[in-house]
């Protein structure tokens, strides 16, 4: 037996009167029990000390408050049939959470039967559908061998000989057996895809092939290799009697700790949309109100990319505006007319453009100036993005600066009479009218050619698309798409400034050299940009680190452990660029650190996605050692903490790696905030990673509360949710999870470890997983699916959950690193919850 929170156990007994759609149940009036004692768990009873144990009276058993100890039998043998008594229970109401499907929770059953009957004439054979389409008709085709088993077991509940297939009303029957909203009914059919043999108990073997299905439909490869020892674990449970089997009234005792997670949801969206309406501020009630104050938050919230923004654009309009009446007052003027204004004024924001555009991807410069008082007003953080932006005014510029020319300027020049030519015009074209051939194989016109064919080369390749490798070109042009493709198309500005030095120089209008302005505008900035590169390289010889551990995981990830160059200051969230001469000696790649800063190693883990990441790897793999021995039952693996010297002979077969950095980036400034929450999706938990392990270090050595309370000064709480669809990913930082259970006493760190491929709490695809992550967890202190000591939950966070909780607290640093997809959800649940409630989120993406 496991402790519950319920009051009693459930019997599965039916009056032979009631029809089989009632869900009244029956209840457990008195039960003879053994005696109860709680047992820590794995020294952890010091921790639990303080939750009183709560005994019924008159009754002979005790529950933990929180339902986290594990009973164990003090001396009596199992009492004789209980009573019964006929009533409702709130544990019955919370398992309505084992479900088969889940757009059955609506009620809407109908509704939701009309797209199986479709997809039923779609695949039936003859009238009949067969047991490999089951799934796929029914909405389970991604479980296709669950599915199978559920066939089986609803064919037998309803005595169906199913070997050539199912009629359409025979489906009918089975979606009912899956829909009813008995919870009587959903818990025999579960039962019975369990009792393959039909004889109404469970074996071990039988619970064993439940657990194989059950990792196998969720993807749990690491799990399958333990159900032996998982299914003796849940008859040690169920039958302390060892009478060799389990009833279902057992397995109904054990699903019950599922109960405060199933009543929990449909409340909390209640509360929610409560809260939602009584905490609408007066001034959001009128649509003007409303505006106002919205606007009013979006100044606050983003005043620094405000104010620099529209800096940007009144110095742009400013000098647009200089250069159009200046050529106003001109003779050209007369000729052209406001088709040469509008062509110079563009050039000259262009000008302004293409020199400001090197500033923003100055990352040294960048990185120093994150920790001076500038940071207060300028929002370093959305360097790329600034970037972008100024790209786009650049491509804006080009277009107009050349429509201008080619269809106006040019074409009245020409059509210009030669006497008002003369007049005007002569010593600009030394008195010879060129014809419009001319005036395009100029020098300002071809140099301005050559620009825009190279600058629209760039511009393309560096969209997402092809920048992501997200569009696919055919064979030879698949070069042209990933970032490289990118990155070497990018170094084409180096002859773009060349020709627009020369552009500038040789122009027909103006023939003094003050004139001729484009030199002026971005010699600094290009002088500037390249001494940052050249000092970058210089450094190179500083930066050669040497190997110390190379690990490669689950889920293709290699972390590289590295000497620390002298001199090599950091901060937590920064990242550096890796260079392997040996795969290719012109290739610098980002990854963030994911070592603290008083470490005295460099790590950082390296996801293969791509040619350059891949190629690495396999390099790597040829001189990394084997993998250890499989732990011992219970124990624990310490792969991540430590950084360990190698036998120098396998260094030297270490491929050769430099870095370069580091590089300043958002999450490094999580000491500003009072509460964190860091947020990583996958290999997006590594900036965070290296933030963990700097705030442990702070912990391991200083125990005492004195020193708790001195770290707490600066961060009261941090908040750690860590997304991933692989069970293999846990494996990555397993020893950061690990040492967060140690040391972490005065609960600094809450982390939440969610594997997007298991099916959620409540589904019964991952019922049983959930059985037995409760039992392993209680009596090793490990979790079965991360296999560290940090519980993992199954599915996708309510990230508007997450947020509500957070509400209550001081305002919160959010920062997320990981899929572009979820960035913008998480942006919009920071300004709604900032917005209604008294909290602030503050939300920092990280951009590579």
């Amino acid at each position: 037996m496991v402790s519950s929170s319920s009051s009693s156990s459930m019997a599965n007994v039916r009056n032979p009167d009631e029809s089989e759609g009632d869900s009244t149940k029956w209840m457990l009036q008195k039960v003879d029990m053994d005696n109860m004692e709680e047992v820590p768990i794995d020294g952890g009873g010091q921790e639990r000390s303080s939750s009183a144990l709560k005994c019924r009276n008159g009754e002979k058993y005790c529950l933990d408050e929180s339902g986290s100890g594990v009973m164990k039998r003090i001396n009596g043998a199992q009492g004789n049939v209980p009573n019964l008594e006929k009533t409702k229970s709130g544990a019955a109401r919370g398992l309505n959470s084992l479900r088969f499907l889940d757009r059955t929770r609506t009620g809407k059953e109908g509704d939701a039967w009309k797209p199986v009957q479709k997809r039923f004439k779609l695949h039936a054979v003859d009238g009949k559908l067969f047991r490999d389409k089951f799934g796929v008709c029914i909405g389970m085709g991604d479980s296709k061998e669950f599915a199978a088993e559920l066939f089986d077991a609803l064919a037998r509940r309803r005595k169906i000989y199913a070997e050539d297939g199912i009629t359409e009303e025979e489906l009918r029957q089975f979606w009912e057996d899956m829909t009813n909203r008995d919870l009587d009914s959903r818990l025999q059919v579960f039962f019975d895809m369990c009792d393959k043999n039909g004889d109404g108990k469970l074996s071990e073997d039988e619970v064993k092939e439940v657990i194989l299905l059950s990792a196998s439909t969720n993807k749990l490869s690491n799990l399958k290799q333990h159900a032996e020892e998982y299914a003796a674990l849940i008859m040690e449970e169920l039958d302390p009697d060892h009478q060799g089997h389990i009833e279902m009234w057992q397995l109904e005792t054990l699903l019950r700790g599922m109960v405060g997670e199933s009543e929990e949801g449909p409340k909390f969206q209640k509360r929610a949309q409560t809260l939602s309406r009584t905490m609408i501020p007066k001034k959001y009630r009128s649509p003007v109100s409303k505006y106002t104050s919205k606007t009013l938050e979006f100044l606050h919230d983003n005043w620094k990319r405000v104010w620099l923004v529209t800096l940007w654009v009144s110095i742009n309009l400013g000098l647009f505006i200089w250069k159009f009446s200046q050529y106003k007052k001109r003779e050209a003027f007369q000729v052209m007319g406001y088709c040469l204004c509008t062509a110079k004024g563009a050039a000259e924001t262009l000008k302004f453009n293409m020199a400001l555009i090197l500033i923003p991807v100055c990352r040294r410069t960048l990185t120093k100036l994150r920790s001076t008082f500038l940071s207060v007003i300028i929002p370093f953080d959305d360097n790329i993005n600034f970037h972008k932006l100024i790209a786009l005014a650049i491509a804006i510029g080009v277009f107009t600066h050349t429509a201008m020319h080619l269809t106006c300027d040019f074409p009245r020049l020409v059509n210009c009479s030669p006497r008002k030519f003369m007049r005007l015009l002569g010593p600009q074209f030394n008195y010879k009218q060129p014809s419009y051939g001319d005036l395009v194989e100029s020098i300002p016109g071809l140099t301005g050619i050559i620009m825009i064919v190279m600058m629209s080369f760039s511009f393309t390749l560096a969209t997402h698309s092809f920048r992501r490798n997200v569009i696919k070109l055919p064979w030879p042009f698949h070069y042209l798409a990933g970032f490289n493709a990118f990155w070497y198309a990018h170094h084409l500005f180096v002859i773009v400034y060349i020709l627009l030095i020369t552009h500038g120089f040789f122009l027909f209008l103006s023939n003094h050299w003050y004139m001729k302005t484009t030199w002026m505008y971005v010699m600094v900035p290009i002088l500037f940009y390249a001494s940052e590169r050249t000092l970058t390289s210089v450094h190179d010889h500083n930066h050669r680190v040497g190997v110390i551990k190379a690990t490669i995981y689950t889920g293709n990830v290699l972390a590289l452990y590295m000497t620390k160059p002298p001199g090599f200051k950091y901060k937590s969230g920064m990242y550096l660029f890796v260079k392997c001469p040996d795969v290719s000696s012109f290739e610098w790649h980002p990854f963030s650190i994911t070592s603290a800063p008083g470490d005295d190693y460099l790590s950082v883990h390296i996801r293969t996605l791509g040619d350059w990441t891949k190629e690495l790897k396999n390099r790597f793999a040829k001189v990394c050692e084997p993998p250890p021995e499989k732990p011992k039952k219970g124990c624990l693996i310490r792969m991540e903490t430590r950084a360990e010297a190698k036998d120098e002979a396998v260094q030297a077969r270490f491929p050769r790696i430099i870095i370069k950095g580091p590089y300043g980036a958002p999450a490094q400034n999580y000491k500003k905030y009072d509460v964190l929450l860091l947020i990583g999706l996958g290999i997006g938990a590594t900036p965070f990673i290296s933030i963990m392990k700097d705030l442990l270090n702070d912990i391991k050595p200083n125990e005492s509360d004195s020193s708790l309370q001195a770290i707490k000064k600066g961060l009261e709480r941090v908040y750690f949710y860590w997304v991933t669809r692989e069970q293999g990913s846990f494996e990555w930082f397993k020893g950061v999870m690990n040492d967060i259970a140690e040391y972490d006493h005065g609960q600094l760190i809450e982390m939440h470890n969610y594997l997007t491929s298991m099916y959620e709490e409540g589904d019964a695809r991952s019922a049983l997983i959930a059985m037995v992550q409760s039992l392993q967890h209680a009596k090793n202190g490990v979790d079965v699916v991360s296999e560290s000591r940090i519980k993992a939950h199954f599915a996708r966070p309510n990230w508007k959950k997450v947020f509500s909780r957070l509400a209550s607290t001081h305002p919160s640093g959010v920062f997320y690193c990981g899929s572009p997809t979820l960035a913008n959800p998480l942006r919009l649940l920071c300004k709604e919850f900032s917005q209604n409630t008294s909290t602030r989120f503050h939300f920092h993406k990280e951009n590579f």
